[in-house]
């Protein structure tokens, strides 16, 4: 069954997140996940949403996602991020096909 990371991010450094986007994503295939959403356009439908980056990640797995979250791949990109960003990120199971 597949698993969704979302991601809500407010950038503080933008030039120090710009090398956690170009390290992220070998991490994230290497665990089997691929990029749904990664920033992009959009558009309030209803409620209150602040202005944010908004990112969803796909993997096969709760276990994938977990393995690529705690893994010594992700470690370093995990700390940039947490150091130029402030965020809150959620792990979805998803529905099976």
């Amino acid at each position: 069954m597949p698993a969704y990371v979302i991601a809500e991010i407010n950038i503080t450094n933008p030039e120090g997140y710009k090398a956690y986007t170009t390290m992220v994503p070998p991490t994230i295939e290497q665990y089997g996940g691929r990029f749904l959403v990664r920033g992009g356009a959009t558009e309030v439908l209803e409620g209150d949403w602040p202005t944010r980056r908004r990112v969803i990640i796909e993997f096969p797995s709760l276990a994938a996602a977990k393995k690529w979250w705690d893994s010594p791949e992700y470690a370093k990109p995990k700390g940039l991020r947490r150091a130029n960003s402030e965020g809150r990120l959620l792990l979805l199971e998803g529905i099976a096909a």
